[in-house]
């Protein structure tokens, strides 16, 4: 974070303080030439003209049209006291400097400009040489003519440059609007999805303590599995709803991110529920697709909960739309799914393909909805280019602890 002093940069303060030491110096030389009382070029007198320049040009960037005119009174001064030009009169061409640059409105650099022609005039009336007056005329002209035009330069690139820099704020505003409003979709559908769930278990219950009731009598031990079945489900039930109201009450920002994503090319109704054992089968799309893509899982639970289910399902969905819409038909893609410390979702291309023939469906969020899917259960999301070429996505997801967990080489 750069230092500021009086609201302004420390490093533009230091560089017009030493803008006005300058002209000091240049006062300070005049003086000593003629240290006499006298309205005479260099003397004392003149010099407090100097010294009155050298502070007006400490104000020069947020008062440049003030400066100016505290400058120019100053010059006038000069000419009516008739010390001809000297040393210090170069703070007149910083002040015309910098009100074309730094003023807000044209209209006063354009009137400096007029003001200093006249002074050029004036000062070349008064200018001691041996030509005649119009030869100091062009000389003074052709300097001041020239720091004109040069800050009208620098100020043209100046606007531009602030131009860039608000176009590119409002950018990143509206991106990180989108992106917000990105994830407020996810969540919703999320949420959804999470409902069904939901509702999916309770409808288990119901079925399994309404056959419970009906068999205590006739088969206890029957009874008794679909007891235990309510419990486990319920528990389960109770996990995922507290995932879903995580979800409707997370109240963070997005982050910014980038890749857009889709759902993928036939994608299953909305209130479908999908499961990791339908990967193949999605996989089996984005080839019809044009996508070439190899599919290894190693050994997963054979019950993942729903939920976590879901999220597997529709992760590697994302990252393959993804491939598909930014590497290309064409491209090569690997789907690698399997238990390290939780489990393990790995989909990674060699970027090498072409662009598909038209458009992927849109309708997902890409990165913002994988990243919000993994977070409601507390899992990890890496994306980024691969150092060979490509894109590679991988997520981390903590296994539920289940005593009874078959695990099964899908």
């Amino acid at each position: 974070m750069s230092r500021t002093l009086f609201g302004r940069p420390l490093r533009s303060v230091a560089f017009d303080v030493c803008v006005s030491a300058l002209v000091v110096l240049f006062t300070l030389v005049t003086a000593a030439a003629q240290p006499g009382l006298s309205a005479q070029p260099g003397g004392w007198p003149s010099a407090l003209v100097g010294l009155g320049m050298a502070v007006a040009l400490l104000f020069r960037r947020g008062h440049p049209s003030l400066v100016a005119t505290v400058v120019a009174g100053l010059a006038l001064i000069q000419v009516v006291a008739g010390w001809g030009p000297l040393a210090y009169d170069v703070a007149v061409l910083i002040a015309l400097y910098s009100v074309v640059k730094y003023a807000d409105r044209l209209r006063d650099g354009m009137l400096a400009g007029v003001v200093a022609a006249v002074g050029v005039l004036l000062a070349a009336s008064q200018a001691r040489t041996a030509v005649a007056w119009w030869g100091p005329a062009i000389y003074f002209g052709l300097i001041t003519g020239g720091v004109w035009l040069a800050a009208l330069n620098v100020r043209t690139r100046r606007l531009y440059v602030l131009s860039l820099e608000e176009r590119a704020a409002t950018l990143e505003r509206e991106r990180e609007a989108e992106a917000r409003a990105a994830v407020v979709g996810e969540r919703a559908r999320i949420a959804r999805e999470l409902h069904d769930v939901v509702a999916h278990s309770m409808a288990v219950m119901i079925v399994q303590a309404d056959g419970a009731r009906l068999m205590f009598d006739r088969d206890p031990d029957t009874a008794r599995n679909a007891v235990k079945v309510v419990a486990d489900t319920g528990r389960q039930a109770l996990e995922e709803m507290r995932r879903l109201v995580d979800v409707l009450r997370e109240p963070d920002p997005p982050e910014p991110t980038t890749g857009p994503g889709a759902d993928t090319p036939g994608t299953e109704p909305e209130r479908r529920r999908a499961t990791v054992a339908e990967l193949p089968a999605l996989v089996g799309r984005f080839r019809d697709a044009g996508l070439l893509v190899g599919y290894r899982a190693g050994e997963v639970p054979a019950a993942l909960p729903p939920g976590l289910d879901l999220t597997v399902y529709r992760v590697v969905q994302e990252a393959l739309t993804n491939t598909l819409k930014h590497a290309g038909v064409g491209a090569h893609a690997t789907v690698v799914l399997g238990v390290d410390d939780g489990l393990v979702v790995r989909v990674t291309d060699d970027g090498r393909g072409r662009p598909p023939a038209r458009p992927a469906p849109s309708g997902g969020h890409g990165l913002v909805g994988m990243r919000e899917r993994v977070g409601v259960y507390d899992g990890r999301l890496t994306a980024g280019p691969r150092t060979g070429g490509g894109w590679q996505v991988e997520v981390r997801l903590p296994l539920p602890s289940t005593p009874e967990a078959e695990v099964i080489a899908a």
